[in-house]
Order: structure tokens, then C-alpha cells, then sequence
């Protein structure tokens, strides 16, 4: 069975099923690893799910998704932002570079779970 099919403006417009899967997998990964980060310092994040956002927060710290099909805008709480593609694949492409969706929400999930602190020992190590 294939999920993708032929469309409009792009080479492949996917599945809505599919869709659906990835968007929850990705919330599901932000879950998973922000409560990992969390586990050492007693820390919780909330990650809220609906069709067309994810929204996490752990204290003053947020990222919010935006999806409209398989267009993602990324939001933080500094104003910084930016928009991926949800591939087929379970990758997230930005221009020519893709990323397994694991590892960026792994590295979301670090960012907003660990104080200013230990991102910069973590960066010079």
C-alpha cells in the first residue's frame, strides 16, 4: 500500500492517514523525550495535541507546530520560527537538508528541558 499521491504544487501530496500518523508520532516523540530530559532535575513538560498544532511548555519555555498538511511552522517563546517539511519518509526538510523527525525532536526537547547552564557546558563539551 502507498500513501502518497500525485498533487498540486508539490511532487508528492501525502496521504492524509499518513499525515495524521507522523503528526502524532512527532507529538509522541516530544513527549518521550522531553520527560527524559526531565528526569534527572524532576522537570515536567506539557505537550498538547490537536489535528493542526503541538504546543509544549515547560516553565517560561515553548514550542509551538503549526501544521497545514505536510507544511510544519515552528514557533518559540524568543520569536524565533521557522517552517519543515514532513516527508513521506518521517523527515523533516528544511530546503535541501532533511533530519529524522526523532532527532529534532530530541534536540526541541533538550532546548526547552535544560536551564541556560547546561546548554553552554553541554555545547562546549
Amino acid at each position: 500500500m502507498s500513501f502518497a499521491k500525485p498533487g498540486a504544487g508539490s511532487p508528492v501530496a501525502l496521504d492524509p492517514r499518513l499525515l495524521a500518523e507522523l503528526w502524532t508520532s512527532l507529538a509522541s516523540l516530544l513527549r518521550s523525550y522531553t520527560a527524559a530530559h526531565g528526569l534527572h532535575s524532576n522537570r515536567e513538560a506539557t505537550v498538547e495535541l490537536t489535528e493542526e498544532k503541538i504546543t509544549v511548555r515547560h516553565g517560561k519555555k515553548w514550542l509551538c507546530l503549526d501544521r497545514n498538511h505536510a507544511i510544519l511552522t515552528w514557533t518559540r517563546e524568543n520569536g524565533s520560527m521557522g517552517t519543515l517539511e514532513l516527508t513521506e519518509s518521517g523527515t523533516l526538510r528544511s530546503g535541501a537538508q532533511e533530519e529524522a523527525m526523532d532527532l529534532a525532536a530530541e534536540q526541541w526537547a533538550r532546548d526547552l528541558m535544560l536551564k541556560s547552564s547546561q546548554l553552554e557546558s553541554h555545547g562546549s563539551e
